[in-house]
């Protein structure tokens, strides 16, 4: 069961987090303005339609974190991984970085495609 008293400081939490009015926040998530205002009084809980709104438009949030205060906000991994994920046009860079910056020497190179597909290139 949700604590409700604490999932609102949690929503308040992203709701600052983001630097957005209760109004301009449920506009992004695409709600009423009124299911924020009885979410954050306390008179209503929120629904898993919600819940889902609210993930699916801010993805930094984790839904365990959400729903029962355990883990992170904002989810750091979530972040490092879209500011981190290699592009075709720097993955060359970083294997040379990654050869010069160890003696380790480079035995296969694997590439995944977005279709299932991978190209395997061994030396």
């Amino acid at each position: 069961m949700i604590n409700s008293e604490a999932f609102t400081k949690r929503l308040q939490k992203i709701i600052e987090y983001y630097g957005e009015t209760a109004s301009s926040f449920a506009e992004k998530i695409g709600v009423q303005r009124s299911s924020i205002s009885h979410i954050l009084s306390g008179r209503n809980k929120p629904s898993l339609e919600f819940v889902l709104k609210v993930l699916s438009t801010f993805p930094e949030v984790e839904l365990y974190w959400l729903l029962n205060g355990k883990g992170t906000f904002p989810n750091i991994t979530t972040s490092e991984k879209i500011a981190h994920t290699p592009t075709p046009s720097n993955i060359s860079k970083e294997i040379v970085e990654a050869k010069i910056a160890s003696n380790k020497k480079i035995e296969r190179i694997v590439i995944f495609y977005s279709d299932g597909s991978f190209e395997n290139f061994e030396k």
